[in-house]
């Protein structure tokens, strides 16, 4: 009888780790959806879009989504600028 529920235990040990194996292994595999405003790259998040800073600190960024262009800026004293462009297309 002893034997039976340390087999038993073992048996749900090993199927429990099994199941947390492949559902990690599958979470590694998925993209990043398209409404979240950074993908994984590396492990790491990165931003969506083209950001190009420049030396004083400032930058701007240009993020497509359709046929819309949404550019960001920010000047190096702080102050931030958000335009939305769209075509109707």
């Amino acid at each position: 009888m002893r034997t039976a529920k340390k087999m038993l235990v073992l048996g749900a040990v090993a199927f429990a780790a099994t199941a947390v194996g492949a559902s990690a292994a599958a979470a590694q595999d998925q993209k990043t959806p398209r409404n979240f405003s950074y993908e994984i790259k590396d492990g790491k998040r990165v931003p969506k879009g083209n950001r190009v800073v420049a030396k004083d600190g400032s930058w701007r960024e240009e993020i497509r989504q359709r046929n819309c262009v949404t550019i960001k800026e920010m000047s190096a004293a702080g102050e931030y600028k958000e335009t939305r462009q769209c075509d109707p297309n």
